[in-house]
Parts: structure tokens; sequence; C-alpha cells
């Protein structure tokens, strides 16, 4: 792995876990935050394999959309952990991405 890779993945691991319950953020928000703003897929990669430790249930698509292959149970697994995080979901999307969608540079949310 390259040494941007493993940059990236670092600042991705530490912005997922600095992600309040009840708020997501995308994979492309995240990709932007890192500096690297084509990277979402990457961001789903790193997700996808990344420590079972951090809040992944709160990354979801730009659309709000939960993810098929969700490591911890699938659609429903994503679907359970976000609505015990008290996120609205609708048709296995975020109900409100306004409402729930998370900004880290405005800490006030």
């Amino acid at each position: 792995m390259t040494e941007v890779n493993l940059e990236l993945r670092e600042r991705v691991y530490h912005l997922v876990s600095q992600i309040p319950e009840g708020r997501v953020m995308t994979y492309g928000q995240i990709a932007v935050l890192c500096g690297h703003p084509r990277a979402a897929r990457i961001v789903g990669q790193i997700a996808h394999f990344g420590p079972t430790d951090l809040p992944w249930h709160r990354v979801v698509n730009k659309q709000g959309g939960l993810a098929n292959e969700f490591s911890f149970g699938g659609l429903e697994g994503h679907k359970k952990l976000l609505q015990q995080d008290g996120v609205e979901i609708t048709d296995n999307h975020v109900g409100n991405m306004d409402k729930y969608l998370w900004d880290p540079k405005n800490s006030q949310q």
C-alpha cells in the first residue's frame, strides 16, 4: 500500500470515529474532507474492510442510501443500527438527509 493510501485510510478512520450518534456522512463527503474528492469508492472500500469498532453504519451514499453489502448484517443490519441511533429510514434511505447529515466543520450541529 502506498503512503498516500495509508494516509487516506488513517484520515477516513479518524473522521468516521467522530460522527456523532444520530448523524450520518456520505462516502463522497468523507473523501472531500480527507483531501481526495474523487475517492468516494475508495472510502467505501476502506469502510468495508476497516476496523469493526468504528461507526461505519453512519456512512451512507450520496442519496442517503444504505449499503447492500454492509459488513454487519447487510442492508437490514445497516438499517437496524441507524434506527438504533435515532435516524429515520424510509425505503432503505435516510429519511431526511438535511436533518441527519453531519458537517464536522459546523460542530454546532
